[in-house]
Order: C-alpha cells, then structure tokens, then sequence
C-alpha cells in the first residue's frame, strides 16, 4: 500500500532538511539586484540573479542596519544570510542580514573594523564633539573646487548670509592622495582662523567615498579647533568622518544649513525682539510713573514741609478756638460784671450820697458808723455829693434807730 502526504507535510519535511543543512543557515551569494521593492513595512524584497538563475530574497526591517547603501535594481552585491522555505507557500528564499556591494566587501570591513577601533578610542565621544556656532562671518569648505557639492553649498550660504565669507580648499576627494589632500585643507582652514569648516562631497560609492574613511582624515578633524560639519554623500552614506566630526549632515546642501543661520529670519527676529523689548519698556515706564507719582503724594503728605504746613494750619485753628473761646470767656465775664455792678450800684456810697445821704470820716480817712468813735473837740470830714465839709464835734447822744 502506498503513503500518501499532504502539502503541508512535504512543505514542512523539506523545510526541516534546510534547518539540517548547516551550509543554508549561514551562506553569501552574489549576484544582480533586480525587482528591488521597499515595502512601507520596512522590509525590502528582491531577486538575486545571474546568468544560470533567480533567488528571491527578504531583508525584514529589523536586519536593515546590515545595509549601508540604498540598493536598487542592476546593483551587483554580496548578500550574507540564510536560506529557508516558505512553509506555508512551499517556496524556498533567502533571509539577508548583511548586503554589500560586489567588491566593497573588503573595503567595507576595513570600515567597520577601523570604526571599532576609533570609537573604542574614544574619538566618537559626545564630550568631545565642540557646538557649532549659531552666527559665523567666515566658512571653510573643504571639498572638490567643481561638482554639485560646492555650489550647493555656496548658492545656500550666501542666500541666509548674503555678508558671509567663504574659504574653499580646493581638495581632492576621491583617489590617490585624496586623504592627504583633505587633511592638508582642514589644517590650513584651521589656521586661518574660520568659524566653521564643512567638509564633504557629494554621493558615491564606499569605493568613491573611501577617503573620508581614512584614519588621517578621522585624526585631522578630531584635532582641529575649529568645529567641522561633516557632509559626505546622500543621507544614507556613513563615513568615518561622519562619526569624528562635531555634527553630521546628511547632504552637503543640509550643512550649509546648519552652518550658517538665516538673516532673514534673524533679523526678523531681531525686529520682533525689539518690538517686545520697546513695548515692555514703555509698560515699564508708565509702571515706574504711576509708582513715582505714588511716591510724590506719599512725600508731600510725609514731607516736613508738609508736616510743618498742617502742623502750622492746626496752630490757626487752634488760635482760633482759643481766641473765640476767650471772646466767650470775656462776654461771660462782662455780663456777669454787668450784673455784679448794676448789683452794687445800689450799694455804691456815690449813689447814696447823690440820694441825700453823706459819708462822715475822721481825718484819717476811716469811717465814723458809731458815736462811740469821736468824742466832742475831734474833727470830722463829711462828705457830700459836690464835696468835703470839714466839721468839729461839739456833742454826740446814741440813739437806738428802728430797722
């Protein structure tokens, strides 16, 4: 009797013969890139061929730090990963992990073997990296003299700073000597005195790009004084110098960027800073005013003039009330005297004698009121109402007068 399998089986029979494979698990195949597709996943998938046949590939997003190049169709690279079955499909592919161009494998591991080292050297060390300056007057450029690198960052330079001051270095940035040539215009634009250096080129091959990996380059910017935006290549090319240097740009039109700060916007800013700062002192003053008119009516009621002219207008009044109240006093006083003496007007001796009566003294001066005070022979004075009548006593007889 024969077996019969279902699809499922086979699929997973065949798939465990590629786990048992030693040789699949960890493989490199070369070949071209054709049908390259980046998924918004991040996955990327492609067919590796050549001549004799097709191999479909993956690279899922999580391998992608394997990958130091944007890859496209007609590209001819070393693919490094594992070859296994799709099992639900029943259709084997390859899994990349690392993807490098077709002859830049040495060279790239030279890169990351030389990376290893600087940074373990401590040259990619934040601490070390130096702030770029936000208002510069003079940029060094090391780069070609031609190409699209230069002009790109002149035409956006000179546009946010039409007063800026290039340098260029006219260096060689690819081939023999180009490492030399790029280290000699760091050190010259160091010298010079410059704000800021930007050093790059644009895209290319990690052959093409190979300068700006080299050891001399990294050094020179690590011991130039000067802060260096490194600028080599399209957003996805790494070079050593992008690690070494004090900031990282991605293309050189985005290091003229963030070399040089806009004026537009500057002086915009500048005129909004002096808009606000007018406005805050005019509130300031009219504050200091209203405060300093506070102050004045505090001094004027605090002030020893002040002081004086109250405590002087209170002496007024209070003269006043003592002069009135010693008016009252007096019309008090004289109404009672105008009493006391229409009173004794009555008993006044004028009045008595102008009423028949007269006044008899001795000639001392005291007044006779008894018999018993004169004795015959004595003189007298009697005093009437026009005058003195000047008497002797011839006799005197005491009489008892009825009440």
């Amino acid at each position: 009797m024969k077996t019969v399998y279902s699809v499922g089986q086979v699929n997973r029979y065949v798939k465990n013969m590629f786990i048992q494979d030693y040789v699949l698990r960890k493989v490199y195949v070369k070949g071209e890139v054709s049908n390259c597709k980046y998924h918004t996943s991040g996955h990327i998938y492609f067919s590796l061929k050549d001549e004799t046949g097709v191999l479909s590939c993956v690279m899922f997003a999580g391998q992608r730090r394997g990958l130091a190049f944007r890859m496209k169709d007609g590209d001819r690279v070393v693919v490094g990963g594992a070859v296994d079955v799709y099992e639900r499909d029943g259709r084997y592919q390859m899994y990349a992990k690392e993807i490098t161009l077709e002859g830049a494998g040495a060279l790239y591991e030279r890169f990351l073997a030389l990376k290893a080292e600087l940074e373990e050297m401590g040259m990619f060390a934040p601490e070390y990296k130096q702030p770029i300056p936000r208002f510069i007057r003079r940029l060094g450029v090391v780069t070609a003299p031609t190409g699209a690198a230069v002009q790109d960052i002149r035409n956006i330079s000179l546009r946010r700073n039409p007063y800026l001051q290039i340098i260029l270095y006219p260096a060689l940035v690819q081939g023999d000597g180009a490492a030399d040539s790029i280290v000699k215009g760091i050190r010259m634009l160091d010298e010079a005195g410059v704000d800021t250096i930007i050093v790059g080129r644009g895209g290319g091959s990690i052959e093409d790009l190979w300068a700006f990996n080299e050891e001399k380059v990294a050094r020179a910017i690590f011991e130039c004084r000067t802060p260096i935006i490194s600028a080599v290549g399209h957003e996805v090319d790494f070079t050593i110098a992008d690690f070494v240097a004090d900031l990282r740009a991605p293309t050189p039109s985005a290091a003229a960027e963030l070399a040089v700060d806009d004026m537009a916007q500057v002086m915009y800013t500048l005129s909004s800073y002096q808009e606000r700062f007018q406005r805050d002192m005019r509130e300031k003053i009219e504050f200091q005013r209203v405060r300093l008119g506070q102050y004045q009516m505090r001094l004027k009621y605090l002030s020893p003039e002040s002081r004086l002219r109250d405590r002087r207008q209170a002496l007024v009044d209070f003269e006043d009330t003592l002069r009135r109240a010693m008016d009252n006093k007096l019309q008090q006083y004289r109404h009672r005297l105008g009493i006391y003496l229409e009173r004794y007007q009555g008993l006044s001796p004028l009045a008595k004698l102008n009423q028949g009566y007269s006044f008899v003294a001795d000639t001392d001066g005291r007044g006779i009121t008894s018999v018993s005070q004169v004795k015959p022979g004595d003189r007298v004075e009697i005093s009437v109402t026009d005058g003195v009548i000047q008497a002797e006593v011839s006799d005197s007889r005491r009489e008892t007068w009825q009440k």
